[in-house]
């Protein structure tokens, strides 16, 4: 459901240009929330490379002889899945705040982006600790 009315947001901006720094409009403000996401999703998916290679890489020194636990990747992309769905599902709630209105695309992308941000610096910190 989420996904579908981001995606029709995305045409729509796609159709013309949006001048964010002065949009008024409704749909002008769904479709700039819904940009700062996907440049949200885009440092998300630049940085989840760097520290998957990371956890990776301790994985290869890892020694299981003594340690059955799954591994640092693995650990890493159960965590990351479960937190997609969180994000996913947290900002369809926060996005009820304006259910059926015209603002509920811009309240979605707005929490993506916001949560999206904090995930990123998450993974980050994550690798700077190795």
């Amino acid at each position: 459901m989420i996904v579908t009315a981001l995606l029709m947001l995305a045409a729509a901006a796609q159709d013309r240009a949006v001048d964010c720094e002065n949009a008024m409009a409704q749909p002008d403000l769904n479709a700039c929330a819904y940009q700062e996401y996907e440049r949200a999703d885009a440092a998300l998916n630049a940085q989840w490379k760097l520290t998957a290679a990371a956890m990776k890489e301790q994985d290869r020194g890892f020694d299981r002889t003594y340690d059955k636990r799954p591994g640092y990747y693995d650990t890493l992309l159960a965590a990351q899945r479960a937190w997609l769905t969180y994000r996913d599902q947290h900002c369809a709630v926060e996005g009820y705040a304006m259910r059926g209105g015209s603002a509920e695309p811009m309240v979605i992308s707005g929490c993506l982006a916001q949560l999206t941000q904090a995930r990123t610096a998450d993974l980050k910190s994550l690798i700077e600790e190795y």
